[in-house]
């Protein structure tokens, strides 16, 4: 009896993978930096494929690698499929608008001190739609990642097929408690600096966007991420340069204080989504939730 369902002898796809990376750049150095592997590990791939269909796919020279007339074969087709696969899952992952998941990913600080406290009222209004929420900053692949949005400071580029929808534009200055204000007698030469290491140069945009070079703290103090540094001005331990929307609501309710003003930094926040976010109710309906929650 005839079996239409022969099983596939193929390589495996990883192998697959490196080894047309391997042969597109004709360097095993090149396709290892691409897929960020080791150059032993895009060898091995190639060997197993090698072994599995019994046919040399490159001949090595002087330290460099050729394609044979089958490797170059095993190129175009696979090459085509693979770029056929990418097709698929994009167009799988763009279209999935009936999953009661919405994958955010947001950067951390901005999700600690201003999404998070909001999320209680989205799920008020959407119970039916889950938030899954990742805490991540710089540039991201959306597809790769598996996300459906993702929320960033306009600091780093971008995929130009992205959609970018403008959540708000950034203004920063330094910021403390009234206490501590008080303290170093509102002088900003007596008070502690506070700095992250996410955003190293943040005192000396500050300085130079104000025409304020000569100014030198007391003391500087180190942290390694953003929230931390304005967690300690909140905690009476010095100034940090805060930013808006990450210190509205501190502003608000005076745990904080911007005593020198608040002024643009030339950055927006904004909302990076595959396409248009009208072609996903769940994305539209977030997306508005976000940009009115920025304007109150």
């Amino acid at each position: 009896m005839s079996n239409n369902h022969t099983k596939r002898r193929l390589p495996p796809l990883g192998a697959l993978t490196a080894f047309e990376a391997a042969a597109r750049h004709q360097s095993f150095s090149r396709a290892a930096q691409e897929l960020h592997l080791t150059h032993g590990a895009i060898s091995r791939a190639v060997a197993q494929i090698e072994d599995r269909i019994g046919v040399q796919l490159f001949v090595r020279r002087n330290r460099r690698v050729y394609l044979t007339s089958a490797g170059q074969r095993l190129l175009k087709t696979t090459s085509e499929t693979l770029d056929a696969l990418s097709h698929t899952v994009e167009e799988i992952h763009r279209h999935d608008s009936s999953s009661p998941f919405l994958t955010v990913s947001c950067e951390p600080s901005l999700a600690m001190r201003w999404l998070m406290p909001r999320l209680g009222t989205f799920r008020e209004l959407c119970p039916e739609l889950n938030i899954d929420l990742r805490m991540a900053g710089g540039p991201i692949d959306l597809l790769s990642e598996n996300c459906d949005i993702a929320i960033r400071r306009m600091d780093f580029g971008f995929h130009e097929d992205y959609q970018v929808t403008t959540l708000c534009a950034e203004s920063s200055g330094p910021v403390c408690s009234q206490v501590y204000w008080d303290g170093v007698e509102k002088d900003v030469n007596k008070a502690s600096w506070l700095h992250s290491r996410t955003r190293p140069n943040a005192w000396n945009d500050w300085k130079q966007a104000n025409g304020m070079e000569n100014l030198a703290p007391k003391n500087e103090q180190y942290f390694d991420h953003f929230f931390y540094a304005l967690q300690a001005a909140q905690e009476q331990l010095g100034m940090a340069i805060g930013s808006i929307p990450l210190v509205e609501d501190d502003l608000k309710t005076q745990r904080l204080i911007a005593p020198l003003g608040m002024q643009s930094t030339g950055y927006d926040y904004a909302i990076l989504t595959l396409d248009d976010p009208k072609k996903d109710p769940r994305i539209e309906v977030f997306v508005n939730w976000l940009i009115g929650q920025i304007t109150r």
